[in-house]
This record gives structure tokens, C-alpha cells and sequence, in this order.
């Protein structure tokens, strides 16, 4: 059976999952790169990036890497908010925007963009950018026809994943809690008290300062 899966989403202590004022520079706004830290000097991360071997073996191995190598494993499509694809907002002014991630995006597979605003698919690469303005059941019914027998990434924003998960259809969440304090910007949590409630928790803390939450989805 398809799974949702949420990978990798870095919350800081004080639960926001990225920062204010998000811009074509600042992808994750006034956080900067501080919330993935732990995670762009992994080698599983440099490997997704494209680069030799000789670099993939310069990065990080230990407990962030082994977490960062479940992210791709059995997955056969993506859901992602708007601004995760982008910096734009309302109607598509332009269409020439292909992404943050320029001529192959790491996901190699389709890739289910949440929009009020539809556009024609996309293809950049091996991956298919699928623009669509749907509510969480019937976007995961999409993607889980799009990844065959595979499972289904939930690629973020914080807005989509607290979505789906008010929803009750998320089965895996990987939650990174980075030891900085943000102030401002996008929280996960709001709206989800007892979350705890329909999950088994796992907990692994990291020599880089951060700690791993896993929660798994217990039976309905």
C-alpha cells in the first residue's frame, strides 16, 4: 500500500519551519540556510546535487546522513506547495520560472504542485512538474496514481505538510528539530494538539546539535 512520506523538514526550537520574508534570494526567507545546516554537507546530499565521487566522499557521514539517504528511497512521486517550487504568488505573470533547482531537479519523477493558479504541466529533466488546485485527499490521489507501486514524498512547505496532516493521511514524518531560534515566519505545529495521540515517536540526536523525530502513523 502507498505510503505519504515527509522527509527532512527542519523546525526550529521554536517550531517554525521557515523563515519570514521568502524572495528569489532567500528561498527559506529570513532562516537563510541556518535550518538546513545539518543537511547540505551530508554525502547523500551532495550526491543529489550531481557532483563526483571525489566530493560525495568529502561529505558528512553519521546519523544526519542515514537520515538524509531515506529521502529518495522507494519514491515514486512528490506533493509540494507552491513556494517550495517558487517565489511567485497569485496568477502565473510568468511562466518561464522552472524551479529553484535549474535543468534537472533532484526528484526524477512527477512532482504534484499545490496552486489555486493551474498551468500547464512541465517537464524539466526526468521530472514533471504537475500544476494543480486540489485539496489533500484528492492531490494524494493523483500522486499515488503517478507513482505506481511506490510510495509518495510530502516535499513541504510547512503550510501543505500541517495540511495533510490536519487531514490524518500522512503514514511517515521525519522531523528535524535544529537548535536555533527563528522568531518569525511559517510554524508547523499550529492547529495539531494531540498529534502525538495517532503516532509512535522515535527520537535520534546528532553530534551536529540536531535531533531526528520520527513519527509512524499507528494503525487506523
Amino acid at each position: 500500500m502507498t505510503k505519504l512520506r515527509v522527509h527532512n523538514l527542519a523546525v526550529s526550537l521554536d517550531g517554525f519551519a521557515t523563515g519570514e520574508g521568502q524572495s528569489l534570494e532567500t528561498p527559506f526567507g529570513h532562516a537563510g540556510h541556518r535550518l538546513m545546516s545539518w543537511f547540505f554537507p551530508t554525502r547523500s546530499f551532495v550526491a543529489m546535487t550531481g557532483h563526483d565521487d571525489e566530493a560525495v566522499g568529502r561529505g558528512t557521514s553519521g546519523v544526519d546522513d542515514a537520515f538524509a539517504s531515506a529521502t529518495n528511497q522507494g519514491i515514486g512521486a512528490e506533493i509540494m506547495g507552491r513556494r517550495k517550487f517558487g517565489p511567485q504568488q497569485g496568477p502565473w505573470e510568468d511562466e518561464s520560472w522552472r524551479g529553484w533547482w535549474g535543468e534537472e531537479p533532484p526528484f526524477h519523477s512527477p512532482v504534484v504542485v499545490l496552486t489555486h493558479h493551474e498551468r500547464p504541466d512541465l517537464a524539466v529533466g526526468e521530472t514533471t512538474f504537475l500544476f494543480r488546485s486540489l485539496g489533500p485527499a484528492d492531490a494524494l490521489a493523483l500522486a499515488t496514481e503517478q507513482a505506481g507501486a511506490l510510495d509518495v514524498r510530502l516535499g513541504g512547505g510547512p503550510t501543505v505538510v500541517r495540511e495533510f496532516l490536519q487531514a490524518d493521511l500522512v503514514d511517515h514524518l521525519h522531523i528535524v528539530v535544529v537548535p536555533i531560534l527563528l522568531g518569525r515566519g511559517v510554524r508547523l505545529w499550529d492547529g495539531l494538539e494531540g498529534l502525538e495521540d495517532r503516532f509512535s515517536v522515535e527520537v535520534t540526536a546528532s553530534t551536529s546539535g540536531v535531533v531526528h523525530y520520527v513519527f509512524t502513523r499507528l494503525p487506523r
